[in-house]
């Protein structure tokens, strides 16, 4: 055993010898950087051959080496800095996160507290001659809205309200170039909101990827319009639900039964999922400032239902029993999500606000709403009905009709391999899958090819670009502009390099 330890210790003192070599190495080079002794004996050695025009130029060269020591000092000053301050502000942004996380906590906890003292104070109400005991009455009305009676009374009003519905006649023959132009007219005529095709065909293209849309840019370009125009336009207006920062699960979404009242909180986003199982209308829920909260707390579990590829398989848990006068599409404590509702999402970025997760924006088709079109004149247009399985007709026939071609995906795969190498960021099979519709329903909407492709890696792949050190990337971003230039033809890619070069003035 003695034997081995020698071993060790011979073996792992290389390895520590040679880190010991390095920092001498990088000590012997400043001292030798900084040793104006060495660069006096120079000076010693030389004087006596100078004449006086050289002399000038020892001077400029003693100042350029003065000079260029300071500013590698200064460097050193402003790089320390910078970490310091950049630790600082993230530290101040956790403490502040954190501050606000524990006060929403005791704002719930107060607001139970309440209820059971609301509960105590009913228990322990005085009686006036001839009435009945507190705690008879509570045992009555608790056994009248019990398991025999009705706990979502707005739902049950709307199963009532669609007792008699008969469906609509759609007759539906829109191209989708068409229908950008019916929503740009219908949004300028009715609305005075004006929508540049440019932004509208990423739009359709992300309803069509996915079932949730994030709209994100500087405040007051129209994200939370550009989704109130579109329920209007389609005759659904959408159904707003601002998030507040005190949402932790699901259930701030969707609602919660409250075991006091013996009834369901139920909330408008519920209440417009369970109305939009009832027809084939295109149905929208607007998720105002989704940011406040930790998205994936309170959305995740939806998001994850919405992945699963069979739609009967959509179901949510709203109560875990059931009873018998719940209402008809809430089954064994179920509901299904219905597929013919899409959430649209608005999100500033600023200090008030959480990140978004990979998670979420894996799932999502961000769009990007940073400028405002000028008013233009339009033709008259009305709001139309739309069915959503006229609009899924119309995906489907743009992915048979305009798959992305051999070209394209070979490009796609050789960047992965360059953003892979270069960045240590991969995507994987389910961004690939949204690709393979986004891409030809943009072509369909009146795109081309290469536009969707530049518009799609910007938003979804280059996006994971944030979550990295700027500073440590920055060497690779030129190089990587060249390469965009070089494999798709230069200054096709606008999209990808805009977003490079904004990284870029980060740094």
């Amino acid at each position: 055993m003695n034997t081995f330890f020698r071993f060790f210790y011979e073996f792992v003192s290389i390895f520590f010898e040679g880190i010991a070599e390095i920092f001498k190495g990088i000590g012997k080079g400043f001292g030798k950087m900084f040793g104006f002794n060495e660069y006096s004996k120079v000076v010693d050695s030389y004087k006596d051959h100078f004449t006086g025009g050289d002399w000038v130029f020892v001077v400029l060269s003693i100042i350029l080496v003065v000079a260029l020591v300071g500013l590698i000092i200064f460097l050193i000053i402003m790089f320390i800095k910078k970490m310091i301050r950049r630790a600082s502000t993230n530290v101040s942004k956790d403490e502040l996160l954190e501050e606000v996380a524990n006060l929403n906590d005791q704002v719930v906890k107060l607001m139970k507290e309440k209820e059971e003292l609301m509960a105590m104070k009913v228990s322990q109400l005085g009686l006036k001659p001839g009435e009945e005991s507190a705690d008879e009455n509570n045992k009555e009305k608790e056994e009248e809205v019990g398991e025999t009676g009705i706990r979502f009374p707005k739902l049950t009003m709307i199963d009532e309200q669609y007792a008699k519905y008969t469906p609509k006649k759609y007759e539906n023959n829109f191209t989708l170039p068409g229908l950008i132009d019916d929503f740009r007219c219908f949004a300028a005529s009715k609305l005075h909101l004006y929508y540049d095709p440019v932004l509208l065909r990423p739009f359709i293209a992300g309803l069509a990827c996915g079932k949730l849309i994030i709209l994100q840019g500087i405040s007051g370009t129209g994200k939370t319009s550009l989704a109130y125009a579109w329920g209007k336009f389609v005759k659904k207006d959408s159904c707003v639900s601002s998030v507040e920062p005190s949402w932790r699960d699901k259930s701030d979404f969707l609602g919660y039964f409250n075991e006091f009242s013996k009834k369901f909180n139920e909330t408008k986003a519920l209440g417009e999922i369970y109305e939009t199982g009832y027809d084939d209308d295109v149905h929208t829920i607007i998720l105002d400032e989704m940011n406040l909260a930790r998205v994936e707390y309170y959305f995740a579990d939806i998001l994850s239902i919405l992945e699963m590829p069979n739609t009967d398989e959509w179901l949510v848990d709203i109560v875990p029993s059931a009873w018998p006068n719940d209402p008809k599409k809430i089954i064994n404590g179920k509901l299904k999500l219905p597929p013919n509702l899409w959430y649209i999402g608005t999100i500033n970025n600023d200090e008030s606000t959480f990140m978004v997760t990979d998670k979420v924006y894996d799932r999502a088709m961000p769009i990007d709403i940073n400028t405002k079109v000028d008013p233009f004149k339009c033709r008259e247009q009305e709001a139309i009905d739309i069915n959503s399985s006229y609009l899924y007709t119309m995906f489907n026939e743009a992915v048979q009709k305009y798959p992305v071609s051999e070209k394209g995906l070979e490009q796609v795969k050789e960047m992965d391999d360059y953003i892979i190498n270069h960045f240590r960021i991969a995507f994987g099979n389910r961004i690939m899958k949204q690709l393979n519709i986004f891409v030809p329903v943009y072509v369909a909407c009146g795109g081309k090819e290469v536009e969707a492709i530049d518009y799609f890696i910007a938003k979804k792949i280059l996006r994971k670009f944030d979550a990295l050190s700027v500073t440590f990337i920055r060497d690779e971003l030129d190089p990587f502009i060249s390469y965009l230039n070089k494999k798709y033809g230069k200054g096709t890619m606008k999209e990808c390099i805009y977003y490079i070069e904004n990284l870029k003035k980060n740094i």
